[in-house]
């Protein structure tokens, strides 16, 4: 087993998890897990809705510290299967409704 998978294995940061790391002064990126997997089979699709609720609610008490606005894609759609539909009404519910600024990038055709 590889060191990394071992090291993987004995931490915490599972589904629902939030990582912050910094990547310029005043520049975040989120690490979020919101699915089970990558590919959908048998036991559905690989997105877990509770678990981007409970993510989205830790990034919202993380960007209220910092004062910060949260930029996404359509996050948990597309390959992990999900539907905007039932992703939106958390985004709004955790980080909208507590007055952070929310912009949703959609990767167009031809986007690159």
């Amino acid at each position: 087993m590889a060191a990394w998978h071992r090291g993987r294995a004995g931490n915490d940061f599972g589904l629902g998890a939030v990582q912050l790391v910094r990547v310029e002064r005043y520049m975040w990126v989120a690490n979020m897990i919101g699915q089970r997997g990558t590919r959908t089979g048998s036991k559905g699709v690989p997105v877990r809705y509770e678990a981007i609720d409970t993510a989205l609610g830790r990034l919202a008490d993380e960007a209220d510290e910092l004062g910060a606005s949260v930029h996404m894609p359509r996050i948990g759609c597309g390959l992990a299967g999900g539907k905007w539909s039932r992703i939106e009404p958390l985004i709004t519910e955790r980080l909208v409704e507590r007055d952070i600024a929310v912009t949703v990038y959609d990767h167009g055709e031809g986007g690159g």
